[in-house]
């Protein structure tokens, strides 16, 4: 149940949204000022006026107090019955029945909770808001964190579907809550239950004008929230390029090495948008190899130093997506709608340092942009390392970005080769540590994250391709979190701005030992001219692709403890209508690539059962953009996946993955079992269906 309290009306503020006009000369800010600040990129390329600090309440093992001291990197954020309470305080302890009080968060305003995010949570919340006894929200803690809007009956007046596709955002709620004086949020439940949970907040400068949060708000900004969460729905179509005047074209061919400029651009102005497609033989080393720079105002280095793809946040590859600022498209047309400010000049230029013949075409929108005290360039400097050593007890801190100076940091994108054997997310996962931001003279991080993939708006080491405005995971080649990963998050309305300096940090913390990672990542931001950083220039040697190890071979530990593997090839009952498919991402570097000539053809595996008992069978299927749909028989015998579902649909546009799914476990006696696939369809468009099995395992239950 969520009780609501009333306060007194507000003028409504009402901006247009649009990506060439700022929000400097709003005078006061409020509910509807925010929503609009969610899709205005011009307004992230000043510094924020009035000024604020970005600070995050967690669920982070409290005991990590001492930067690089013996709990630093201890990991007890939310499970339950931590050895310190992952909360601020301890406002009630447990009665009889496990059931105290917590304090999650309480600051002074003027400030903005910007975004909530919980992987689980029980227990309730209350919140109230400046000096109000009342509760502005009273009800379910896991409501709150992934969808605060929802219990008030003004929901009902906004396109209430969109806005649950666009302002929530996976596990995350970037539903505004600003508050004139103060912020106090308390947390009602059972410590020993799980208790995931993470609040970042906007502290304003005192004097700041910020109107508080009332239900009422939901249906004053109305016409905003729709019109905000429909730029979000679809930025292709909704952002406007920021200027009339037609863009500068390019359509060049690159010989390796050799460079060559797209455009060339005179200031006070800025791009507004930066449209890309490369083609070449092999577009994963092109888009890996070939060097995008962006030099604004004459500096010697580019302000942006990536290879094309990780800028875009395509690596490796082509993996379409879509969000605020970057989209991909199927046919490898890459769009940037970071605003990028420059005051005299700009250069874009492309660096061929791979070995084979590029073309690149696309087009550089310049928008009008004062250039001021507040502007600033925007900044985006690769670097990876390969060759690290993922660990669950030599964990490590990854310098994001070290930067002195000031300036606003607005998102993230990791690419990672994980070639860790173990065939379930359980084991496989790369991503259990924190990020850590200390802004200016911090002691302490302002931000301490709770696990890499809550960072990214996501939960429980999550395979899934999953995209957002703001975060997303375009890639994940599987099984488990095996192979490429990309991650990308956008902090828009969560920017952490910076006055002196900047130090972001992401634990590398894995679920075991797994020797020859490869971990890239970018941290974008926006600086003052004067700003260093501890980026070093990209040559040759740091761009090559990292290739998954040959002729891997699942390991039976971990989430597939208890196990046994049989490759598909091996226990197929008969070869016809089947070929092998070779490449490093299939166990033992080849697929079984089974063609079904009608519906109702079946492809038969013997598997061997050693004992009797309870098991589970689980299969390693190709998901690709021609894969077709089967449903499964044992011994003859209708069977249905773990989720009770009938049959399986294996196709997926644009990307080829490698998935592992759970069949219904049963009571098996020892000796040989018949395992059936039914071809029962294909989606549509897909002319010529196949159905590609890897590898099957059997596990004791």
């Amino acid at each position: 149940m969520c009780k609501i309290v009333h306060r007194l009306g507000v003028v409504c503020l009402f901006l247009s949204v649009s990506c060439s006009v700022g929000l400097a000369g709003s005078s006061a800010i409020t509910t509807g000022s925010l929503f609009e600040e969610m899709v205005d990129m011009a307004n992230l390329a000043k510094f924020p006026s009035p000024v604020f600090r970005t600070v995050q309440f967690s669920s982070y093992d409290h005991r990590s107090r001492l930067p690089g001291g013996p709990d630093w990197f201890a990991n007890a954020d939310g499970f339950g019955g931590e050895p310190i309470p992952n909360f601020e305080k301890v406002l009630r302890a447990p009665d009889d029945n496990g059931i105290g009080e917590y304090l999650v968060a309480d600051v002074k305003g003027p400030g903005a909770v910007v975004r909530l995010w919980t992987a689980a949570i029980s227990g309730s919340i209350r919140m109230c808001l400046d000096d109000s006894e009342n509760a502005a929200y009273e009800g379910s803690a896991d409501d709150f964190f992934r969808r605060p809007y929802d219990c008030f009956p003004q929901i009902n007046d906004i396109d209430r579907d969109r806005f649950g596709r666009t302002i929530y955002q996976r596990d995350a709620s970037y539903a505004p809550i600003p508050f004139a004086r103060r912020l106090r949020v308390v947390w009602t439940g059972n410590i020993k239950e799980i208790h995931f949970y993470q609040l970042q907040v906007r502290l304003y400068d005192e004097g700041a004008s910020v109107v508080t949060f009332r239900p009422e708000d939901i249906h004053e900004y109305r016409r905003t929230i729709d019109r905000v969460s429909l730029v979000l729905s679809d930025p292709d179509r909704n952002v406007p390029p920021g200027s009339q005047q037609p863009p500068t074209t390019f359509d060049l061919s690159l010989k390796a090495p050799a460079s060559g400029a797209l455009a060339h651009l005179n200031g006070p102005a800025a791009i507004g948008q930066l449209s890309l497609q490369l083609t070449a033989t092999d577009m994963d080393k092109a888009l890996r190899q070939t060097l995008l720079t962006i030099t604004c105002d004459n500096y010697p280095w580019g302000q942006v130093q990536s290879p094309v793809g990780d800028f875009f946040g395509a690596a490796p590859g082509v993996n379409p997506y879509q969000s605020l600022p970057f989209t991909v498209q199927p046919d490898g047309t890459m769009v940037c709608r970071f605003v990028m400010p420059f005051e005299r000049s700009c250069r874009v230029e492309l660096h061929n340092l791979g070995d084979q013949v590029i073309s690149a075409k696309g087009s550089v929108h310049s928008i009008p942009f004062s250039w001021d005290e507040r502007a600033m360039h925007f900044r985006a400097r690769w670097r990876a390392d390969h060759d690290l050593i993922a660990s669950n007890r030599q964990v490590q801190d990854l310098p994001f970005l070290l930067a002195h100076g000031k300036g606003v940091y607005v998102g993230t994108g990791v690419y990672l080769m994980n070639p860790s054997p173990v065939p379930t997310p359980y084991g496989s996962w790369w991503g259990e540590g924190d990020e850590k931001v200390f802004v200016d003279r911090e002691s302490e991080p302002s931000t301490f994250g709770t696990g890499s993939e809550d960072y990214f708006n996501y939960s429980w080491s999550s395979p899934d391709i999953f995209i957002y405005p703001y975060c997303g995971q375009p890639r994940n080649d599987g099984p488990g979190n095996r192979g490429f990963v990309t991650n990308y998050r956008w902090h828009i309305l969560d920017g952490i701005p910076f006055q002196e300096s900047i130090r972001f940090y992401m634990e590398l913390f894995s679920h075991e030992r797994v020797p020859g990672m490869s971990y890239a990542r970018i941290g974008y931001h926006y600086a003052r001219p004067g700003l260093t950083d501890d980026h070093q220039a990209l040559m040759p040697s740091d761009l090559r692709l990292p290739l998954l190890p040959e002729n891997w071979q699942p390991a039976a530990r971990m989430g597939a403890a208890r196990s046994e593997v049989f490759v598909a090839e091996d226990i197929a009952t008969e070869a016809k209508g089947t070929i092998l498919r070779d490449a490093r991402i299939w166990a033992g570097g080849k697929l079984l690539v089974w063609t079904p000539e009608k519906k109702g053809d079946r492809k038969s595996f013997k598997i061997p059962i050693r004992a009797t008992g309870k098991k589970q069978i689980h299969v390693a299927f190709a998901m690709t953009p021609r894969s077709g749909q089967v449903a499964f028989r044992l011994d003859d015998q209708p069977l249905q996946l773990a989720d009770r579902a009938d049959t399986l649909d294996l196709h997926c546009p644009y990307r080829t993955l490698l998935r592992s799914m759970d069949l219904m476990p049963m009571e098996l006696t020892a000796g040989d079992h018949t395992l059936s696939l039914e071809f029962v369809g294909a989606s549509e468009g897909v002319a010529s269906p196949e159905i590609g099995v890897d590898f099957i395992w059997v596990q004791d239950k």
